[in-house]
């Protein structure tokens, strides 16, 4: 031992001590300083090293073997302030952390490398409905475990494992057996040796997750129903969550609209670029500000590329999912050689000739068009009073409230012109794809332009590329899908070569027939003028192709929906409503939306009153039951076999499509538009399906009692 006692004061604050004699007796009368190491200093020696137990014992803190090297007893003196004065100012810091775990609102979950439970603070007790304590030192699988999906737990484990933190969205049972929905961030913590020594979860409860607790029924005779759709509201991600109270007051309705933008913060649509703008996002938050600035510019250029293409499957348990996909998303590539599905375009030389104004419309023509501004429009009345012709009256009234004649700088009777030879190219005898859908998708179109946010963000061009887009969007559809006409080896899908064969069809044929000089509505247009408008168009009717569904929904939500949430939500409001405003007016942002816009138009029937949403569901299904006949009957690849006509259950096919292809672009589009009388159509319709499906009906409405 040193032969004298010595304290020291080091840089750091904390305090050296040499002791002379017997060293407990010194240590213990010793007036410590706030932060003590006590360090024995030992002899040299040849002979094999003491154990250092009986220095430990006496309360020595670190041993050092004497060293004659000034160098090295600086760098002991550099271990003891980065090593035993850094671990104690951690260690007494612990009760402050703690105190800070348990007043946290969200919910908080550590446990062992084995999955042991180590600490579940108060509001993750709360959440999942445990009592204090009653977790610790229980293994998950004795919880109610997660209803995780294989692939998901695979995709856990293997980013967790070696040492990466995933944060998702997933389902978990309460002690109760409720459903609740978490947004979950898990955390590996990498101890001695390496090695993962605790896993940190950090949960917060996505809002609306729990319906049963939290919203009322509002289909009529649904009393006896609430268990089951509750059960099945929790399948559709959370999606509708305050509806009800939403559209009744101005306040509730932003609520519900603030409930909309954390469902999108927290929407996962499984693209690998979504996961690398995840990782971006995150490396942000402990990077110095150069770096910072950098990755805002890689995501800015990752947002205006295409590496959107998301990696997909149908739902495994779910046929008529796959069917759908099938049928609408696959590019058709299964052509085969046999007959061919030819389409015909009409001869447009019987085309009546006779001049519609709005000014002699029919009086019972015009009343079917009095509340064309409104939603709940109805645009079968107006089938019925135009004899299956509602597309050149409603477009005339759309139009002329939008100035489109004026903007073209188009006479009326050319305008008249157009639209007669436009809805005179659309096949009356197809059950879905008329001109009936083709001025529904308008109406939804106009509707969607009238909107607050739309209208601060497009500009006329784009109101009227989007009009005359959902005017064309199916024009000479022949009420078959893309997959058949590649695998029946029809002349369109050759001549486009199995892509985008239906859509490319409409909008070339459109403006082939729009080239006839006595209906050429372009024809006083700039030639730069009409070149973006032109592009404007295709680009709208090419975006219908349900293939790139997930692709454009997926770019939205992460190109204007997340960014515009993120900068609405800052406190800096008067600053950033001019960042706003040049956020979405960037080509870009005016692209993405348009498409949103008429994607969404195009399959709103979910989001209509009941009554015409039946009727929708009623015409799609017999085109498809068509379709399924014709490639029986003809030997060519049942697409969608879950459309027999034999067999078909309708409520499960809504239910499917609502389910994959509507819930999640509808939310972001509601948190974008803000559309509560649509999204509370969307819950009663799905609400309405679902309790067919519980009472194992396939037709579209129950028996009479």
């Amino acid at each position: 031992m040193t032969s004298s006692s010595l304290t020291t004061e080091t840089p750091g604050g904390w305090t050296r001590r040499h002791c002379a004699g017997e060293p407990g007796r010194s240590i213990r009368s010793s007036k410590l300083s706030e932060n003590t190491v006590i360090v024995g200093v030992v002899c040299r020696t040849d002979r094999e090293e003491p154990s250092v137990r009986p220095f430990i014992a006496a309360g020595f803190t670190r041993r050092y073997v004497e060293n004659p090297s000034m160098m090295a007893c600086y760098n002991e003196l550099l271990q003891l302030e980065f090593g035993e004065v850094r671990s104690q100012l951690k260690l007494r810091a612990c009760n402050s952390v703690f105190t800070a775990l348990e007043k946290s609102q969200e919910a908080i979950e550590i446990t062992s490398e084995d999955h042991v439970i180590q600490y579940a603070n108060p509001a993750f007790e709360m959440t999942m409905g445990y009592q204090s304590g009653e977790l610790v030192g229980k293994e998950l699988e004795e919880v109610p475990a997660n209803e995780k999906k294989a692939d998901l737990l695979d995709t856990i484990n293997s980013c967790v494992r070696i040492g990466k933190e995933w944060q998702g969205v997933y389902y978990a049972k309460k002690k109760n057996g409720d459903n609740v929905q978490q947004n979950v961030k898990i955390i590996p913590v990498i101890g001695q040796g390496g090695k993962i020594r605790h896993y940190v979860s950090i949960i917060r409860v996505c809002n609306g997750s729990n319906k049963a607790e939290k919203i009322p029924e509002r289909v009529q005779h649904d009393s006896q129903t609430d268990n089951q759709t509750s059960k099945y509201k929790d399948r559709r991600k959370g999606s509708l969550d305050v509806r009800a109270i939403a559209s009744q007051t101005s306040e509730a309705s932003s609520q519900r609209r603030h409930s909309s933008l954390a469902r999108i913060h927290s929407m996962t649509i499984e693209a690998p670029i979504t996961k690398v703008i995840n990782i971006i996002n995150a490396a942000q938050e402990s990077s110095p500000m150069p770096v910072t600035k950098a990755l805002d510019r890689v995501l800015e250029i990752l947002r205006t590329t295409e590496l959107y293409s998301p990696q997909f499957s149908a739902k495994e348990e779910d046929p008529h999912a796959t069917d759908l996909v099938g049928g609408l998303v696959s590019d058709g590539l299964r052509r085969l050689s046999g007959n061919e599905h030819v389409l015909g375009t009409k001869n447009l030389h019987g085309v009546s000739s006779s001049v519609i104004s709005l000014r002699d419309v029919p009086s019972r023509i015009a009343q079917a068009m009095e509340n064309e501004e409104h939603w709940d429009f109805d645009i079968f009345e107006l089938e019925a009073a135009t004899h299956k012709r509602p597309l050149v009256y409603l477009a005339l009234k759309t139009f002329a409230r939008f100035g489109i004649c004026e903007f073209l700088n188009c006479s009326e009777s050319t305008m008249r012109s157009w639209l007669q030879v436009i809805e005179a190219s659309y096949h009356p005898s197809n059950p879905y794809h008329n001109s009936t859908h083709s001025a529904d998708v308008l109406h939804a179109t106009a509707y969607f332009l009238s909107r607050e946010r739309i209208k601060e963000t497009l500009d006329p061009m784009d109101e009227v590329a989007a009009l005359i887009a959902a005017t064309i969007h199916d024009v000479d559809h022949p009420g078959r899908t893309n997959s058949f006409l590649c695998n029946a080896g029809s002349e369109l899908a050759i001549l486009y070569n199995d892509i985008a064969v239906l859509e490319s069809h409409h909008a070339a044929l459109a403006f082939q027939l729009t080239a006839r000089d006595e209906c050429n509505i372009f024809k006083n247009m700039e030639r730069s003028d009409y070149r973006m408008l032109r592009q404007g168009i295709i680009d709208m009717v090419l975006a219908t192709e349900m293939t790139k569904h997930f692709e454009h929904v997926n770019r939205f939500v992460n190109s204007v929906t997340k960014p515009l949430a993120a900068l609405e939500e800052n406190e800096e409001m008067n600053k950033d409503q001019e960042a706003i405003a040049t956020m979405l007016r960037t080509p870009e942002s005016r692209t993405l939306i348009k498409r949103m816009l008429i994607k969404c138009a195009d399959v709103s029937n979910p989001c209509r009153a009941l009554d015409h949403c039946l009727e929708w569901a009623a015409r799609i299904s017999e085109e498809y039951f068509s379709q399924t006949d014709e490639e029986k009957q003809r030997d060519l690849p049942v697409v969608m076999p879950v459309f027999d006509r034999n067999t078909c259950s309708i409520p499960k096919s809504q239910i499917s499509f609502i389910d994959y292809f509507i819930t999640e672009m509808f939310d972001a589009w509601d948190a974008f538009v803000d559309l509560p009388d649509l999204m509370q159509h969307l819950d009663d319709n799905f609400n309405y399906w679902k309790r067919l499906d519980e009472l194992d009906l396939r037709s579209l409405r129950p028996p009479p009692e």
